[in-house]
This record gives C-alpha cells, structure tokens and sequence, in this order.
C-alpha cells in the first residue's frame, strides 16, 4: 500500500537519488534546492512511499502566474494560504516504482490541495516525450515555454481548478 505524506528533512538523501534518476545533471534540483524546498513549501511537497521507502514525490511553489519561469528553479519564497497558482517544479518516480501508477497519484493529491486551498489550478512544464501522459491526466498544452533550464525544450501544460473532478 502507497502512502502520502509531507516531506521531512530525513528524505533528502532518498530524494536526490530519485532526482538524479529522472533528471539530466543539467535539469536536476541540487541538494540546496532540495533543503530550500523542505523547509519553504514542505506543504506542497508530497511523497509516496511504501514500507518506509520513498517511491517518488511531487512539489512545487504557489505562484502568481499561470506558467513556470526559471528563477523559481533558483529562488522560492513560502506559499500564501489560498489563491494564485500550485505549481509543479518536480515529480519524479524512482526506477524500481515506475508503471504503477504512483505520478498520478501524487498528481492527484495536489489537486486534492489545489481545491483545499482554492488555487486556480496546476502548472508545469515537461519535455516533449512527456506532453501525452498530461494530456491524459487532463492538462492542457499551451505550447513551448520560454524556460530555457537545463538548457533543453520545455512544454506548459496547466490544468485549471474547474477542470478537476
């Protein structure tokens, strides 16, 4: 059985591994933006985990706009308590735990928080290779970004609050 909490500080070590799996040098968090997160929006920093091992995790500040810039890759500030946007700066799956369905259960969860909370809905931005699984969990693609991070091509795709079900 999959579990959902809260990130803790302990996790850092399990997280950079299931960061650095998914992600190019280029693209992945680095330790500091890790502990950056942990202590700024560990409420929008959810985990999956099944018999005390982490499978993957979710997270992201609340921004004011409706897509993702590359400063927030750099710098986060604390989330407001309602309004603005949840954003969704990474969700990654570890090797072992991948095709079974544990990104769209964290995927759901911050829908769960988004309407708690009141926010306008989800954004983030994903490669090419990843556009259709978000589409199909019921994003919509508003073409390329202008993020630049990591040095590769990124797509915004936003799922407003009044599409989730």
């Amino acid at each position: 059985m999959v579990s959902l909490r809260n990130v803790q500080n302990t996790d850092l070590e399990q997280l950079l591994l299931i960061e650095n799996e998914g992600f190019s040098k280029e693209e992945a968090a680095t330790k500091e933006a890790f502990v950056e997160r942990i202590q700024l929006i560990a409420d929008t920093f959810i985990v999956a985990e099944k018999d005390g091992k982490i499978l993957g995790y979710i997270n992201g500040p609340i921004i004011n706009q409706p897509y993702i810039t590359d400063n927030l890759f750099k710098e986060i500030k604390e989330n407001p308590k309602s309004r603005g946007y949840q954003s969704i700066l990474g969700l990654a799956v570890s090797k072992n735990a991948r095709n079974q369905g544990i990104a769209k259960i964290l995927i759901e969860k911050m829908e769960e928080l988004v309407e708690k909370n009141q926010r306008e809905g989800i954004t983030l931005t994903c490669k090419q290779e990843l556009v259709s699984f978000y589409e199909k969990c019921g994003f919509v693609n508003h073409g390329l970004s202008e993020s630049k991070h990591g040095g590769v091509s990124w797509y915004n795709l936003v799922k407003l609050r009044k599409g989730m079900n």
